[in-house]
């Protein structure tokens, strides 16, 4: 079976940044996903069109058909009194907050100052190069109830 909108694979993956860093990894054959649903990155989802079961492949996506460009525009200073509790604070941490268009973002503390802190908007991986390496594990239709939902689901199914 090949892989087209409505399937749900499951694979193993490398990620890698252009240095050859690991990202990221998954290759306890949890990682599934619905195909057509945009529930991965569209440079990846894209280059997994037509493989089948057992197929290895090795994608270069740019960071525009990945998590986009960096934008520091992203990049805020606001005030330490904005957080709840400022002893919690530290350079990575990660947060929730409202973006410009009323939207949820996590933002990621960069810098921490005398009476501000400034946060990035940017997703982690916005401007990197990533490199996968996926070996295609399965390869089903997707259920109606996945395909209403716009996610795969586990083995045991899924509760919302």
């Amino acid at each position: 079976m090949q892989i087209g909108d409505q399937k749900v694979v499951t694979l193993h993956y490398i990620l890698t940044d252009s240095e050859g860093r690991l990202i990221d990894k998954s290759d306890d054959g949890s990682f599934a996903y619905l195909h057509g649903a945009s529930n991965i990155i569209p440079g990846l989802e894209d280059a997994l069109a037509g493989r089948s079961t057992g197929d290895e492949v090795t994608v270069a996506v740019a960071p525009e058909d990945g998590y986009g460009a960096r934008n520091d525009a992203m990049l805020q200073q606001v005030p330490k009194s904005m957080f709840e509790d400022g002893s919690q604070i530290a350079v990575g941490s990660q947060f929730h907050a409202q973006g410009p268009n009323g939207e949820m973002l996590v933002v990621t503390v960069v810098e921490i100052e005398d009476e501000h802190v400034v946060v990035d908007g940017n997703h982690p991986l916005a401007g990197v190069d990533l490199h996968f390496s996926v070996t295609i594990v399965d390869v089903r239709d997707a259920s109606a109830e996945e395909i209403e939902h716009g996610h795969a689901h586990g083995p045991e199914g899924h509760h919302h």
